[in-house]
């Protein structure tokens, strides 16, 4: 009942949408990928590409030195090629002379130009200007210094050797921009952004719609010698409650489901996580290794002595049965979060797992009431869409003493109050941006304290610290898993994140969708899907 009481809702809220929302015929073809963003996008400015809902936007439009394919191998993008020195501190970029940006009137007659290799000396300027702000410049940490050589061949030169620094240069903070749009109105770039992907911007009305159209000069081709893409246009909605987001997907209106909400989840899934019967004919799932780890973290620097107390949140990590949690709440998507922050799949995770151990977390939280004088008492702030999750560990922990107060906060507001250091626990999770465990360490690399890095806990070890710029100066890469292992380890012994599960990516699409795959990384690539009645 309560589902059909949720699907009267969505159904509402969607003639809701209908009435408020200009629906364009040509946007209705066949031909057009549909999906939803919950959560809103802040920007389509590459340089603050730093969740998914902004990068997989950017990632249509936008394009690099470099990719990732579908194993996490770096291969060519705009850079056709390059070689590396022997000291491996010299990278050199050999590029394509056929990518070519967006067309914009701000290029003057002839309303586009190619791709130089000024143009991303100038993007890499603008990524690390203080006056720009993004929250990217981090990836350049590693960089010393950098030019063009001639018009199509770009140098970096390293300050330290570091082998995962190819992939670093695949997320999309490291595109291409031009300068002449970019300065000409710099604080529009965000809602009107020329690329070279292979779709161009057409418009966005904010909390509405954003539209995509295929760019006819695109440089990509597939294995036949067809130029991608194969769509005509991407049309993003953005739609906040996800009972009728799974309804418009239900209906045909959306082509592409990334969620799994309480809601509807037993509605699309047996228990084991396969797709049910009825809908075998009509929906594809595809599933997938998923570099992503949830997690709940503690903000250190409170002053509330149960978030100062290695105990109690020791206790909070062997206090509560994920593989319960999965089984019920996630129908065991995903696994359990049992060996640190660094998940399943990337070389360097600790090598001791998690022990559930309520008995052991009971006998900590007394020995807390001992010395405090007082019942631990947390406040935990999540968004809706985990809102499940946080009330199963609220359960659970008030068996072993622990009294966790939930607040339920928008996406955005949370996303800001965790930055700015405004809470106690919140419940957040980490996707890789490139294939490299240091990744996710350096979450807790102390010169990365937010705002200015992703520390958003505000761990501090000298031990960490020191052993983190060592792995970032060893060039094996055996020995500097070795060293990612200690340091997850390391900081597995001071508990300030509570590790969840370690997710799979999940999607639900129609049978008549092709070319969609997934990736660990979750990146959304449209280049090379296409409607089976639309395949050129």
């Amino acid at each position: 009942m309560i589902f059909l009481d949720r699907l009267v809702i969505g159904i509402l809220l969607i003639a809701s949408i209908g009435c408020s929302s200009e629906t364009n015929p040509k946007e209705s073809h066949e031909n057009v990928f549909r999906y939803n963003v919950y959560g809103g996008i802040s920007s389509l400015d590459p340089a603050f590409a730093r969740n998914p809902r902004n990068i997989w936007p950017v990632n249509q439009m936008f394009n690099g030195l470099v990719q990732l394919n579908s194993q996490l191998e770096v291969v060519p993008e705009i850079a056709s090629s390059w070689d590396i020195s022997p000291d491996g501190l010299q990278y050199t970029f050999y590029l394509r002379e056929d990518v070519w940006f967006h067309s914009s009137p701000l290029f003057g007659s002839q309303k586009t130009r190619r791709v130089q290799a000024s143009d991303f000396v100038y993007s890499l300027d603008r990524l690390k200007d203080p006056k720009v702000g993004s929250p990217g410049g981090w990836v350049l940490n590693s960089v010393d210094s950098y030019k063009a050589l001639n018009s199509f061949t770009f140098q970096i030169q390293l300050k330290h050797p570091f082998p995962a620094f190819l992939g670093l240069l695949s997320m999309r903070y490291c595109s291409v921009v031009p300068k002449e749009v970019v300065e000409k109105h710099p604080t529009e770039f965000r809602n009107h952004p020329i690329g070279t992907g292979p779709f161009y911007f057409k418009r966005w009305e904010e909390e509405v719609k954003l539209v995509l159209r295929k760019n006819p000069r695109y440089f990509e081709t597939d294995s036949t010698g067809t130029q991608l893409p194969y769509l005509e246009a991407v049309s993003i909605r953005f739609i906040e409650d996800l009972q009728s987001e799974f309804l418009l997907f239900m209906q045909g209106e959306l082509d592409f489901l990334n969620s799994l909400d309480a809601s509807y989840k037993d509605e699309l899934l047996n228990p084991d996580g396969s797709l049910r019967d009825k809908y075998v004919d009509q929906l594809q799932i595809i599933k997938g290794p998923y570099l992503n780890t949830e997690y709940i973290g503690f903000y250190l620097d409170q002053k509330n002595p149960a978030v100062q107390s290695s105990q109690i949140r020791k206790a909070i990590n062997i206090g509560f049965d994920r593989k319960k949690m999965l089984r019920y709440l996630r129908n065991n998507i995903g696994s359990e979060a049992k060996r640190g922050f660094i998940p399943k799949g990337l070389g360097g995770s600790s090598s001791r797992p998690w022990v559930y151990a309520p008995e052991e977390a009971r006998k900590l939280v007394e020995e807390f009431k001992q010395i405090h004088g007082i019942t631990p008492s947390l406040r935990l702030a999540t968004d809706s869409n985990y809102l499940d999750i946080c009330e199963f560990l609220q359960r659970e922990l008030q068996k072993i003493g622990i009294q966790i107060q939930i607040d339920l906060m928008p996406p955005a507001t949370l996303r800001q109050a965790k930055s700015s250091g405004k809470l106690e626990l919140f419940r957040a999770s980490w996707i890789a941006d490139y294939p490299d465990a240091e990744n996710y360490l350096s979450l807790f690399y102390s010169p990365n304290f937010t705002p200015s890095g992703p520390n958003y806990t505000h761990f501090r070890s000298d031990l960490f610290d020191q052993n983190y710029q060592q792995a970032m100066n060893t060039v094996s890469t055996t020995q500097r898993q070795q060293m990612y292992r200690s340091m997850d380890s390391l900081l597995m012994e001071s508990y300030p994140i509570v590790p969840l599960y370690y997710d799979e990516v999940i999607q639900f699409i129609p049978k008549h969708l092709k070319g969609l795959e997934p990736n660990p990384i979750n990146l959304l690539h449209l280049k090379n899907v296409y409607k089976i009645k639309n395949r050129p």
